[in-house]
């Protein structure tokens, strides 16, 4: 890992939110994520299992997490199994995890090899009625390859069909989507992270050069930093580039004139920041990208002030449609009298601004979190309208990541530059 060691209490905190959780005489199991091959004799860069390693602190593969709080055995309440490593490994792929390491890391006194699993596991779990399987429930997964977790129930329901298989996500969507004091840290310095990113984009950004570069100036503060790297597939998108919600391709030239969509976010120790900014290429917006970038900085500034405990997504949603609405109108995108009579299934801002404005932040960038419960204190959310015009060649998205507090809300972006004026004078410093 690139970054410092984390304190066990928050992962210790956490088993213990879980176990207060789950039924009597119930195991758990939780796998580290696959590693997925990249060629014939490569794997792509391994990222952990946000459940695992919530539950855990361990970032490293093939690595095992058994929970059974009422087991009869004390030494098997909590134990971890990792991969043994050897002089092979350690001269092929690097230094893992010592037993020793493991349990100052997770906070867990009972660690394994991997290869003692089966039969430790087959010693207590008749002594189980439930067994908890995580399956991976975030609403916008789309199961195509049977990960470890399933393989495991799969193999789990054959050897003991008769025990009762609970599913461990309807308990970790209500915790993660609350966000511990540690947890706030570690994603403000990610916010952090990417702030400085951005600010180093601002000063190098000049018209000839290509997104890649761009690209390239956030990859080597992100590193520079001990960040992972990039939260997700960085976004720079210049020109009409910007109506395309997704574009990684980041392989054109910025042009003098045209703006440049950043939707970009450091990860820090497995949490994430997710930022969006749009700036002129030469330094300086025109009249209308002042306006268009002005009308969306209102609306963000307006939903900013909607998110707070208490509040539903959907209800949200409709508010901010409403605001985004009256915007569009003034910048004579839509007509006030067909907006009269549109209808409400299908209102016409969407045309222009067609995805929600917010999603839970944290493990995940799209954190996995139940969209249809209130939002709560501890809550982390981001907060990204935007207006897309095809028409004109150009697109402008704002994010900044918001925190819900017993207090209001605080905004984690709030040092990272947004107005219009601010960033020019920094372009043109």
């Amino acid at each position: 890992m690139k970054y410092p060691p984390i304190q066990n209490n928050l992962f210790t905190n956490n088993r213990k939110n879980f176990s207060e959780r789950i039924l009597p005489n119930s195991l758990a199991i939780f796998h580290s994520n696959d590693e997925f091959p990249r060629n014939g004799d490569q794997t792509f860069p391994f990222k952990q299992n946000p459940d695992f390693f919530y539950l855990t602190g361990i970032d490293q593969e093939q690595s095992i997490f058994l929970l059974f709080p009422d087991c009869p055995n004390l030494l098997y309440r909590e134990v971890l199994f990792l991969r043994q490593t050897d002089e092979h490994i350690a001269v092929w792929e690097g230094h893992k995890y010592t037993k020793e390491e493991a349990k100052h890391a997770s906070g867990i006194e009972s660690i394994h090899w991997l290869q003692d699993f089966d039969a430790i596991l087959h010693s207590i779990i008749n002594y189980a009625e439930n067994i908890y399987v995580n399956t991976n429930e975030n609403d916008r997964y789309n199961y195509q390859v049977p990960y470890r977790d399933l393989r495991m129930y799969e193999q789990l329901h054959k050897r003991y069909p008769l025990h009762q298989y609970k599913r461990s996500a309807v308990i970790l969507r209500e915790l993660r989507a609350v966000k511990s004091e540690k947890e706030i840290e570690l994603t403000r310095k990610a916010c952090e992270i990417t702030r400085d990113g951005f600010v180093r984009v601002l000063k190098f950004l000049k018209p000839g050069l290509t997104e890649y570069e761009v690209e390239a100036e956030f990859t080597h503060e992100f590193l520079r930093q001990r960040a992972t790297g990039h939260a997700y597939s960085p976004i720079i998108a210049s020109g009409s580039n910007a109506n395309v919600l997704h574009y990684i391709d980041n392989n054109q030239v910025c042009k003098d004139g045209d703006l440049l969509l950043l939707d970009v976010g450091a990860e820090y120790a497995n949490y994430n920041a997710d930022m969006t900014r749009t700036i002129p290429v030469n330094g300086k917006f025109n009249e209308r990208q002042r306006s268009v970038y002005n009308a969306v900085l209102r609306v963000m500034r307006a939903a900013t002030g909607m998110i707070k405990a208490g509040a539903m997504l959907s209800e949200y949603q409709d508010e901010v449609g409403k605001i985004m609405t009256s915007e569009l109108i003034g910048l004579k995108l839509l007509d006030k009298h067909a907006v009269e009579k549109q209808d409400p299934k299908m209102p016409l801002y969407k045309k222009y601004f067609m995805h929600g404005t917010s999603h839970h932040l944290g493990l995940d960038v799209h954190d996995f979190a139940n969209r249809y419960r209130q939002f709560e204190v501890g809550n982390i959310l981001t907060c990204e309208p935007g207006i897309y015009i095809p028409a004109e060649g150009f697109g402008i998205r704002l994010e900044n990541d918001i925190l819900i507090t017993e207090d209001g809300n605080i905004d984690l972006m709030a040092d990272i530059p947004l107005e219009a004026a601010h960033i020019e004078d920094i372009m043109n410093s």
